[in-house]
């Protein structure tokens, strides 16, 4: 049973996926209830670095096709970064080379070079990309949505048949494991140490080629981010002193500044993983509508637009 009007949605989740669509369907002219568990600024949307790169999403060629409509957005909101939280901010993707960027962002990403030897030890790529400050970000979001005509709620669901709306936008993350239920989405445990910026203004992502171990730190207003880490179905959400300080050794090693930067917070967030984003829509079985969009793991804010677009889309059955 549903008590909305005809063009009433529901979108589950708060995070940046489920904030994002909300946005496009009420600028759209849909009534949107946000349902969320958790307030914005406590979803693991929060927690992110977050740098504008497809990681880990599945499939590629689709999540290129999402992040690039994403950058479009990002680039118009960087002209307001106070008020959005977005900035360009040029940074060294490490163990990138052009070729890896040739024939899909290449084009849209002007001032592409590689690092000198001097500037990182490795092959690395100098771009400059959308940051994103999370704190400033989703408030941002949510404001947008209100002003839409789109409401916020507090509220958790057990199941997807107790969202009364005639449209249902599944964008739990990590929370459609049980919601749907889907237990292919599993948590990759992500860990930052957040500190007192010694003067950064570049942001580099490095891995080691021979560990796998991933070092990255983004200059946020106030603050510097280290990372990282990707530990796969890892449930714990609390941080770990001796991974805290492996995280600021192996970010020190490429800025040795930040060996003496003070200690401000620690955080942890479990990225929505799965072999690729659902993003499709189905029939719940009082026949309602049902709306996939989750499990973009670490790539969320990358491709939030694109996403939010192509199930608004789906929303309306075209």
């Amino acid at each position: 049973m549903t008590s909305g009007t005809e063009d009433e949605i529901v979108v589950l989740g708060g995070g940046v996926i489920g904030l994002t669509t909300a946005v496009v369907l009420a600028e759209r002219g849909r009534r949107v209830r946000l349902w969320t568990r958790e307030p914005v600024e406590r979803t693991t949307s929060a927690v992110a670095g977050a740098l504008w790169w497809p990681y880990r999403v599945e499939p590629v060629a689709l999540a290129r096709r999402w992040a690039l409509r994403s950058l479009d957005v990002y680039e118009e909101l960087a002209a307001r970064p106070g008020e959005t939280g977005v900035r360009m901010v040029e940074g060294v993707l490490g163990e990138t080379g052009r070729e890896e960027v040739e024939g899909w962002a290449a084009a849209r990403l002007p001032g592409l070079r590689a690092a000198t030897a001097g500037e990182y030890a490795g092959t690395g790529l100098w771009a400059r990309l959308p940051l994103i400050d999370m704190a400033a970000h989703l408030p941002w979001l949510r404001a947008r949505l209100l002003a839409a005509g789109g409401t916020v709620e507090s509220r958790a669901v057990a199941r997807l048949s107790e969202a009364d709306a005639p449209v249902v936008v599944n964008c739990t993350g990590l929370g459609a494991r049980e919601l749907v239920p889907d237990p292919s989405v599993r948590p990759v445990r992500g860990q930052l140490v957040v500190v007192e910026n010694p003067g950064i203004r570049t942001w580099v992502v490095s891995t080691d080629p021979v560990s796998g171990e991933m070092a990255y730190f983004f200059p946020q207003p106030g603050r510097l981010l280290l990372g990282g880490t990707a530990e796969e179905d890892a449930w714990s959400a609390e941080p770990d002193p001796a991974v805290a300080a492996a995280i600021v050794r192996r970010c020190a090693a490429l800025r040795p500044e930040i060996a003496g930067a003070r200690v401000l917070e620690h955080r942890v967030g479990l990225r929505p993983a799965r072999d690729t984003v659902r993003l499709e829509r189905r029939a719940l079985p009082d026949g309602r509508v049902l709306v996939h969009n989750y499990g973009h793991g670490g790539g969320g804010i990358t491709v939030a637009w694109g996403c939010a677009e192509e199930a608004a889309r789906l929303a309306a059955g075209v």
